[in-house]
């Protein structure tokens, strides 16, 4: 049985990520800030609920994040996948009124984060037998183009690209790979906006289109499913009517 830590897995694109994990066999520690979500996700397996390790955590914590995976190893002695998919972002400010203390808020959780976890996450992979793992990063189709008045979130997510090919190069000697998933308009709770409209570069409201966020799902197993000697650097998945190649 592989084993896998997802961040950000009380909801939305980390808790159907999860599932689909579990589903296909997986050992799955699920992190999040609130226990009682993730014990829904770990519900939510049915059978394989067995499997699932629900682990309160802050990723911005870095004692959060190492006894996280602590957990990880005292229960399966190795780790082979982590998605580091924990996130947030900052509505309602124009660039020149953002509070620094949001920026801060922000960087902390989605670059922070997926530094500490993503470190952690290395020194297991490096040290196990046998040795090696994967590390894939959410990086959203923010990490190409931005939306207006989303600085903060677009900052991080264009950094999770340099992280994740500084792990992939740092990784090579000891068999770690890195990749990152870049996802546009998965239905969640965090895109239930864009049923209402969302913000166009010129100004508008649009609704926009969105894809089952299983999709998702399938595509970091997809990832997964290769074997170490190979590795998708980068995938990006995306509502196929929504607006983003020629956005602007």
């Amino acid at each position: 049985m592989k084993i896998a830590v997802v961040t950000g897995a009380s909801a939305g694109i980390g808790r159907a990520t999860a599932l689909g994990l579990l589903a296909a066999g997986y050992g799955v520690a699920l992190a999040g800030r609130r226990l009682s979500e993730l014990e829904e996700t770990a519900a939510l397996a049915g059978a394989n609920a067995a499997h699932a390790l629900p682990v309160a955590t802050d990723v911005s914590d870095p004692d959060a994040v190492n006894a996280l995976f602590a957990a990880v190893v005292q229960k399966w002695g190795r780790l082979d996948l982590l998605f580091n998919n924990a996130g947030m972002g900052v509505q309602g400010y124009l660039f020149e009124d953002l509070p620094v203390e949001k920026w801060l808020q922000v960087v902390a959780v989605n670059l922070t984060g997926s530094f500490l976890c993503a470190q952690a996450a290395f020194r297991i992979m490096k040290n196990q037998t046998p040795r090696g793992g994967r590390i894939i990063n959410n990086g959203s189709i923010s990490a190409h183009t931005p939306r207006p008045d989303s600085a903060p979130y677009t900052s991080t997510k264009h950094a999770i690209t340099g992280l994740t090919k500084s792990i992939m190069l740092d990784g090579r000697k000891y068999d770690i790979c890195a990749g990152q998933i870049d996802i546009g308009n998965a239905a969640t709770p965090m895109t239930a906006r864009m049923q209402k409209g969302v913000k166009q570069p010129d100004g508008t409201m649009k609704v926009e289109p969105t894809m089952d966020v299983e999709n998702v799902a399938k595509a970091v197993v997809y990832m997964d499913s290769l074997d170490l000697s190979a590795n998708v650097l980068t995938m990006t998945i995306k509502a196929t009517h929504m607006p983003f190649e020629g956005r602007g």
